[in-house]
């Protein structure tokens, strides 16, 4: 085996086994990265190299848009905008069967377009939407299932987080990535809400004998919110602004939804500040940590030797992407999604934008995010440490985990059929994409 190829595969060895270890993914990418960088070019290289590249890392503008996002998020959650567009959606499907459950999906859906992070809107779900149907007599596995993998739609609708990193990382333009989610992530709903009825229909056990409450009132109350998703993604999309101006005009525009309600005031606001420090500052510190492990991969030279090596292989483009889409699924369900696309990112991104798809260099780049986006949202509800099941379950103390993962088997299959259709169908990512670019 070729040493460079060793000293990557001992790298990612040292790096799985801290994680085990409960070390902070920052922390452990920071910690290996650093010694095999230090390993290769030495210690005085390595100290040179750190002490510039977090002022450089963090002084790019672009990165603001990330606490913009977050803030965005955190402001709707406490305001409790979750809770108006769970009972909109349960007013206008909640009186047939599976109605409330296909109402959490579509709320999801809706809440994931000013928020942007999954665990997010898992949690605030979890909250908002779980007693409401434990008291229609969901089963509760089911039912916390049904929570978990509806708070995956906070990184497909866009405007998403997740795929704001992926852009950045890969130097593509936010706004045709969101354009590209956007047709997916419906698919997304629909998919969900197809998997609702086809499982109360063969389990009517699952969905309980009450019906949903018919609160008409509260499809005035969300119209708000849905003005600052149409407001942010529009603007965005018809280039009003820029991402990061679009998200600083989210940011206002949900404060001021909030502000206009009972319940939130300073208190409410000090809270989403704080929470968006910490997640901001949680994200910030991964991307320092896997920007160092990184550079040491890239000294190693294992991805040139990697994509040198399938180039010689005779293998079709289609069963390459496969076997990455593959392995993305099993490091999501070990992983923190963050910190595996950053990892593998440098890896498999120059590999698969050298591939011939029959589609130009950028297609591929924005295909290929939309893909990522799929496999990590199945990441984070599969077992054993599906992150959004966890989140869930710490909220619904009383449902044992394997109910959870047992309640979110329909949706992971939901979302098998979306990621076969996305790579059999790239038209389905980029249709949207050349319609409004023009080619």
């Amino acid at each position: 085996m070729p040493p460079e190829i060793l000293a990557a595969l001992e790298g990612f060895a040292a790096l799985l086994v801290l994680i085990v270890l409960r070390c902070p993914i920052a922390l452990a990418m920071l910690l290996v990265g650093g010694v095999g960088y230090a390993q290769i070019a030495g210690w005085p290289i390595l100290l040179n190299y750190l002490k510039g590249t977090p002022y450089h890392l963090f002084a790019n503008y672009t990165l603001s848009v990330i606490p913009l996002f977050v803030l965005m998020g955190a402001i709707a959650e406490r305001a409790g905008l979750a809770g108006d567009l769970f009972a909109a959606a349960e007013s206008l499907f909640g009186r047939r069967r599976g109605g409330p459950a296909i109402a959490v999906i579509v709320a999801c859906g809706a809440f994931g377009a000013v928020c942007g992070s999954s665990v997010a809107t898992t949690a605030t779900f979890a909250r908002a939407a779980l007693p409401e149907l434990r008291r229609l007599g969901y089963a509760p596995g089911f039912a916390t299932g049904l929570v978990s993998a509806g708070g995956t739609l906070g990184i497909l609708i866009p405007p998403s987080v997740i795929l704001v990193i992926y852009a950045i990382v890969t130097e593509q333009n936010i706004a045709r990535l969101f354009l590209a989610a956007l047709l997916p992530g419906l698919l997304a709903v629909l998919l969900y809400a197809l998997a609702v009825s086809l499982t109360v229909r063969l389990r009517p056990e699952l969905a309980g004998e009450g019906e949903g409450r018919g609160d008409r009132a509260a499809l005035r109350r969300v119209l708000p919110v849905l003005g600052v998703g149409v407001i942010v993604l529009g603007g965005i999309y018809g280039g009003v602004f820029t991402p990061t101006e679009g998200a600083s005009v989210g940011a206002v525009a949900v404060l001021l939804v909030a502000l206009a309600r009972r319940g939130f005031g300073l208190w409410g606001l000090a809270e989403a500040l704080r929470a968006t420090a910490e997640t901001s500052g949680m994200i910030f510190a991964i991307l320092l940590g896997a920007n160092v492990f990184n550079a040491f991969l890239a000294l190693t030279q294992a991805p040139d030797v990697l994509q040198f090596w399938l180039e010689g292989l005779d293998v079709s483009p289609v069963a390459v992407l496969v076997a990455i889409l593959a392995l993305y699924i099993l490091l999501g369900a070990v992983m923190d999604e963050l910190a595996m696309i950053l990892l593998t990112l440098p890896v498999f991104f120059p590999l698969v934008v050298a591939l011939d798809f029959g589609l130009t260099r950028d297609e591929v780049a924005i295909w290929f995010g939309v893909l990522v986006l799929i496999v990590v949202g199945m990441g984070l509800i599969s077992p054993p440490v599906g992150l959004n099941v966890f989140v869930a379950g710490g909220i619904a103390r009383d449902v044992a985990l394997p109910r959870i993962f047992a309640g979110v088997l329909p949706f992971l299959a939901a979302d098998a059929l979306k990621l076969a259709l996305c790579v059999a169908l790239p038209s389905l990512s980029l249709g949207l994409v050349r319609a409004v670019g023009g080619g």
